[in-house]
């Protein structure tokens, strides 16, 4: 397969904001792909473009020309689009680049795009979906300092774990309203709850749906000058406060999945929690940032058991596929994420099934996140 075209323009996300759509022109049509935005970013994340947007949309007509002698058969013939785009656009651009490659590649092969990864693949992600939320991804003036309350059912069936999570998030309106006299049915950027409960009262909630439930506490949102600033109620926690809070909650209330629940630095907390709590998935994102050398740290410490990994987080999907294989020899769960600003590209599922993940966050209502989850029980369906 040949490109013989690349352009590019900006469309609105699930937020509204600017994002980038990248298409191509190869023997075998035109094939486009799009990539998301995060407001809950990461110190250590890529720039999602190289200047600005803009930029990266004149940047990327340039290098058309590049491609046109390069012959692509294979996922690991992205290597060459890196080698040319090496710093010139940036991670949002690459990953839309590289996705609509990979359409590309599946058409002219006759595949699903999952198949380019991994033609072997069997074993399907568990859902893990954001009911109610908080932190930057919530708008009202009082609300969780945590960022995300998950539900992560433990079904063998994609396609049931959906119809549960949905079911529980529509029971949950019915609780909020009995228990948030503030509360207004309004959502927040993940089409999650928006509450103006504090993360004790909804886990209070929560301990009683009959699934395994989680936390993502994006506490690097909240540290400020070495203190955990809740502001839900008014509380400074240092370090040794926060451990210790995290901990009873994880007793208290049976949390099996916590994300980020210390500072994007602060290795350290992650592995003692860990050592405290084996049986539980502690899980990295801004910690790790789905970089190579962020998860090699803390593999070297001993700081995760679970990584999220966000595409565009890093852009390059052939680094995607070296975080995921170091993850898995070192039997560090993989969780697959969507990101707060959202398109309707359903990518995520074929790479998250291609690389065969154990976990695939993206939340549980909203059009842009649906079509994600429906696809991956679409690739159940033609499989099983």
């Amino acid at each position: 397969m040949k490109i013989l075209e690349v352009s590019a323009k900006s469309i609105l996300d699930s937020r509204k904001e600017k994002t980038i759509l990248v298409s191509i022109k190869t023997n075998g049509g035109e094939f486009s792909a799009s990539a998301p935005n995060g407001k809950s970013t990461g110190k250590y994340e890529a720039k999602s473009y190289s200047k600005n947007l803009e930029e990266d949309i004149k940047k990327i007509k340039q290098l058309s020309d590049y491609f046109s002698d390069e012959e692509f058969e294979k996922f690991d013939d992205l290597r060459r689009v890196e080698d040319v785009s090496d710093k010139q656009i940036g991670a949002n651009t690459l990953f839309a680049f590289e996705s609509a490659i990979l359409k590309a590649l599946a058409k002219e092969n006759k595949k699903e795009i999952w198949q380019l990864i991994n033609p072997n693949s069997k074993n399907f992600p568990r859902l893990v979906g954001n009911c109610i939320g908080g932190g930057k991804h919530s708008s009202s003036e009082r609300k969780p300092d945590f960022q995300e309350f998950e539900l992560i059912p433990n079904e063998k069936s994609v396609e049931k774990s959906f119809e549960i999570n949905k079911r529980i998030k529509n029971e949950l309106k019915e609780v909020l309203e009995r228990k948030d006299n503030k509360f207004e049915e309004k959502k927040n950027d993940e089409d999650a709850w928006m509450t103006s409960l504090n993360e004790k009262e909804i886990l209070e909630i929560l301990k009683n749906v009959g699934i395994p439930i989680g936390i993502d506490i994006a506490a690097s949102g909240f540290y400020k000058r070495k203190k955990y600033d809740y502001q839900n109620p008014k509380f400074k926690r240092d370090v040794e406060e926060q451990f210790a809070y995290i901990s009873n909650l994880i007793k208290n209330f049976n949390t099996f999945y916590l994300e980020d629940p210390f500072d994007e630095n602060d290795f350290e907390s992650f592995a003692k929690l860990l050592k405290r709590f084996p049986d539980r998935l502690i899980v990295g994102d801004d910690l790790t940032t789905t970089n190579l050398k962020r998860l090699e740290k803390a593999i070297t410490m001993k700081s995760i058991n679970g990584i999220i990994v966000k595409p565009n987080q890093i852009g390059s999907l052939m680094e995607v596929k070296e975080v995921c294989e170091l993850a898995k020899k070192n039997n560090i769960k993989i969780v697959f994420s969507h990101r707060s600003g959202e398109t309707e590209e359903t990518i995520l599922a074929d790479l998250a099934f291609g690389f065969q993940a154990d976990f695939f966050k993206c939340g549980i209502t909203g059009r842009e996140r649906e079509v994600k989850i429906k696809r991956l029980v679409e690739i159940e369906k033609r499989i099983k």
